[in-house]
């Protein structure tokens, strides 16, 4: 495949809003890489088992995401999807993950929702892994992200179980914040395959997966998103929400480096993330949060990446 050019400049969504990235690195296949966990998953998934056949695929579907000025049909130059990010089954990077897998498997009811899902990996993932695909909803802010999922995976609505609900999360009308459910939960499962918002979802979602985007926010929004992430949980001791984000030893604003331009992301420490959800979100000794990090390199630039998770009790 030949590498896309590189833009001089591109507007995309960005959290707090929209950003202009100036000069867009150009694609590079030389990067590309899976470990043997990945390329076995992507061969499972894709029904793809020739390694040079995957590796054009997966080239193809990155291709048709990221959005040059000549390239009609892409969707946004992030730079998880320039470095191959994408593919890592953040998912499985959780030392909860089999408890989501449990809690799919024990509960008949369990609903998954993977928010920022782009190609929805790690939605796909636990499907594999054995997470019922009816009780999954992976919601984006770019419908060409619901739709590479199913190219990338070789699927379509007929043949994959799952649902996908487009929209941005600061928009009310699809995410409000809601009283967090205490007790019983409330009312009957909403039909997931009519979802126009992730309203009706409030006090029923099993697990809530934000991989790779609080940070895109600003420390207001990534407050009030985590209250409205809080009121989709559902009551019952054991439910989750667990993500990664870029974090800071003293929380506060980071410049990254992107192409000519230079995002700035917020990001919190572990110690606020955690004061965050268990004593201002929740009330004190509500939930378990669980936090660690580790170095993680994008854009050339090496970041600390947390990775989290809150637990009812």
């Amino acid at each position: 495949m030949d590498s896309v050019e590189t833009s001089q400049a591109d507007t995309f969504p960005f959290g707090r809003g929209l950003i202009q990235i100036v000069d867009v690195p150009p694609l590079d296949p030389g990067i590309y890489s899976l470990t043997p966990d990945e390329a076995q998953f992507f061969k499972a998934a894709t029904g793809i088992n020739d390694d040079n056949m995957l590796r054009t695929h997966i080239l193809s579907a990155q291709e048709k995401a990221y959005k040059v000025a000549h390239v009609p049909f892409g969707v946004a130059p992030y730079p998880c999807i320039l470095d191959f990010a994408f593919v890592r089954m953040w998912i499985t990077k959780q030392p909860v993950y089999q408890d989501i897998l449990d809690i799919g498997r024990e509960r008949p009811d369990a609903i998954f929702l993977d928010l920022g899902c782009c190609f929805s990996v790690d939605s796909r993932k636990l499907a594999l892994d054995g997470f019922p695909a009816r009780g999954i909803i992976s919601s984006d802010i770019k419908k060409e992200f619901l739709e590479l999922s199913h190219f990338l995976f070789r699927t379509s609505n007929d043949t994959w179980a799952g649902h996908s609900v487009q929209g941005g999360v600061l928009d009310p009308e699809m995410l409000s914040v809601a009283p967090i459910t205490r007790g019983s939960k409330v009312g009957s499962l909403p039909d997931l395959s009519a979802l126009t918002s992730l309203n009706p979802l409030h006090g029923h979602c099993s697990v809530i997966n934000v991989s790779c985007f609080l940070h895109l926010f600003t420390e207001e929004q990534q407050l009030h998103l985590a209250r409205a992430l809080a009121g989709l949980l559902s009551p019952e001791p054991g439910s989750l929400i667990c993500g990664t984000q870029f974090s800071k030893k003293e929380k506060g604003s980071v410049t990254t480096f992107f192409g000519s331009s230079k995002p700035i992301l917020f990001c919190h420490s572990p110690e606020s993330w955690m004061e965050l959800w268990d004593g201002i979100v929740f009330e004190k000794g509500e939930v378990e949060v669980k936090v660690n990090t580790q170095p993680f390199l994008i854009a050339g630039q090496t970041l600390d990446n947390m990775v989290w998770s809150v637990r009812r009790l």
